[in-house]
């Protein structure tokens, strides 16, 4: 084993750009034709409830990041497909590898977040 000090650290971003490699990422335009499609999924947003309260994609399931291990299981079924998103795309994709992890094997992250989704106008609830 080797002392910690000499172990390379990890920055918050080299987890996220790690994350982001082994998941699926879709594209809000991508994401908005999913919905257009009725398609059945669950768009989970993870994050924290004051960015919740501004506004959030429709027919959205809450579930900030800090709580997705210990109560996710209760809400979603592993088979159920579900897209993930955040802000910006960033606490979205460490869900999603995390989801994986987990035995959800139709989970993706939506690339730019609720900003990305803003830009391209998509429909907002609340």
């Amino acid at each position: 084993t080797y002392p910690e000090s000499t172990m390379a650290h990890k920055t918050g971003q080299d987890l996220i750009d790690e994350a982001k490699q082994q998941i699926e990422e879709l594209t809000p335009e991508q994401v908005r034709d999913m919905q257009d499609r009725k398609e059945n999924v669950v768009y989970l947003d993870v994050r924290e409830p004051n960015e919740w309260n501004l506004g959030r994609l429709p027919n959205a399931v809450h579930l900030p990041r800090g709580n997705l291990e210990t109560k996710v299981e209760a809400m979603i079924d592993r088979g159920q497909r579900v897209v993930i998103y955040c802000a910006r795309g960033n606490r979205s994709a460490l869900a999603a590898l995390t989801m994986k992890q987990m035995g959800y094997e139709n989970v993706a992250s939506m690339a730019r977040g609720f900003l990305g989704w803003a830009d391209i106008n998509g429909e907002v609830e609340g």
